[in-house]
């Protein structure tokens, strides 16, 4: 049973699929899957996130949107374990009739909460919903993930002072701080730096966790660790320091492997470092090595 792996066993499980995903449908965002592939994993089978998988829409539920929507990798492999839709239809992804693309997509695929991929959209959104469920008195958490680059956009910033002025200590901001965006690094391109110290002048309350260490990341999730004990009428924001491509070396912290997959070579230091063999990736149909950015 699922739940009574270990934690960096289920984490792991996620990589080595989501690599065989990309290899299957010849691309994929990877590396941007890799970083937040951790704390997936701790809210959907660390008892943090409240969800039924045979009941997707169940009112009691937590939700979870995913803002950087192409990392969706992580998120298909999570859902799929947790039991929301089959392994066959996991392996669709990529393919001609499939529901699974390369970013997230509401509706045709149970448990994913928002469409999302155009960046800086899913604050907002989150944003709404936990505002609803404040004004209807329930206990419902909202949870948003965000890539650091995403946060370049000024719908963002207008989603955190929403959420400041209207209190809405329902809702958790995680941003996936692996200081690269597509091209290059977060410095490079537009320099954001002390999240925390932004969010917090917005009216936050934030705290800096290493995104890959399970203990931390639990800890914040569940409101343990902030600044201001509860109950807080602020909404919180997790600033998760992590790594693009963690778990393959080659991989890490290097801009061109946010959409790109391993050719012959890599591919065979990629299974090592997984703990896989060519025989793991099944029966896919490799379209192509499109070795493209």
């Amino acid at each position: 049973m699922i739940k009574e792996m270990p934690i960096e066993s289920i984490a792991l499980k996620i990589r080595q699929e989501i690599l065989k995903m990309a290899m299957g449908a010849g691309g994929g965002h990877i590396a941007p899957s890799y970083s937040m592939t951790d704390i997936v994993t701790e809210l959907y089978f660390d008892n943090v996130l409240k969800y039924d998988a045979a009941n997707p829409k169940w009112d009691g539920r937590d939700y979870f949107i995913l803002s950087k929507g192409h990392g969706v990798l992580a998120l298909y492999v999570a859902l799929s374990i947790a039991g929301f839709f089959s392994k066959e239809q996991l392996y669709s992804f990529g393919k001609i009739g499939s529901d699974l693309g390369s970013l997230a997509r509401a509706n045709s695929v149970p448990g994913i909460e928002a469409s999302t991929g155009s960046l800086g959209h899913g604050l907002s959104y989150a944003c709404g919903i936990a505002l609803a469920l404040k004004k209807d008195n329930l206990t419902n958490k909202v949870y948003v993930l965000l890539g650091d680059g995403e946060c370049e956009e000024g719908s963002i910033w207008e989603a955190v002072m929403f959420a400041a002025h209207n209190k809405l200590n329902n809702l958790t901001v995680i941003v996936d701080y692996n200081k690269l965006q597509a091209m290059d690094s977060i410095k490079n391109i537009m320099s954001i730096e002390n999240f925390s110290d932004r969010f917090r002048s917005f009216g936050f309350d934030a705290v800096d966790i290493d995104g890959h260490d399970y203990a931390e990341i639990r800890s914040a999730l569940l409101g343990d660790t902030f600044i201001s004990p509860e109950p807080i009428d602020k909404p919180k924001a997790i600033i998760a320091h992590t790594v693009k491509g963690k778990g393959i070396s080659f991989m890490e912290n290097v801009p061109i492997w946010h959409y790109r997959i391993p050719n012959d070579d890599e591919l065979k230091i990629a299974l090592q470092e997984l703990k896989m063999t060519k025989e793991d990736l099944g029966d896919y149909e490799r379209l192509s090595y499109r070795n493209v950015i």
